[in-house]
């Protein structure tokens, strides 16, 4: 019997869903304030960090334990596949097309790139608390 103990993990992807939501928010109505702008330079970033995340991702996916991926590591993995996935394709919308400052649609959209980014750090480390919660030598592969 595995002594792996990575039951699913629903409540923390469930809270950095949450999170991200509420920094989205927050993020849209200071951009509709002109309190905030977005830079290309942090757009650049905004698409790199998740490039970069997909990545690493794609090369130690193989290496992780069997047993884990039957039990926590497939909802962390899609979350954070979501998450990756909204924040490129968001950043390369706003990278393309310019929105007034005080822009409705500019808000809402800075607004969703910031939850996506904020979402890709929460299933970040989802993930990385569920990887590191088998720690039985026996189940490492």
């Amino acid at each position: 019997m595995s002594k792996c103990k990575c039951e699913c993990r629903c409540d923390c992807v469930g809270l950095a869903v949450v999170v991200s939501i509420i920094i989205g928010v927050i993020a849209a109505f200071l951009r509709i304030t002109a309190v905030i702008t977005l830079t290309p330079a942090f757009l650049w970033v905004t698409f790199g960090v998740p490039v970069v995340y997909l990545a690493v991702l794609l090369l130690t996916s193989s290496q992780i334990c069997a047993c884990s991926i039957r039990r926590c590591i497939c909802p962390a993995l899609q979350a954070l596949l979501i998450a990756i996935l909204g924040t490129v394709l968001l950043s390369v919308v706003l990278l393309g097309v310019e929105f007034a400052a005080t822009s409705v649609t500019g808000a809402v959209l800075t607004g969703l790139l910031i939850a996506f980014f904020s979402f890709v750090m929460g299933a970040t480390a989802c993930l990385i608390r569920c990887i590191l919660g088998c720690s039985d030598e026996s189940d490492i592969c």
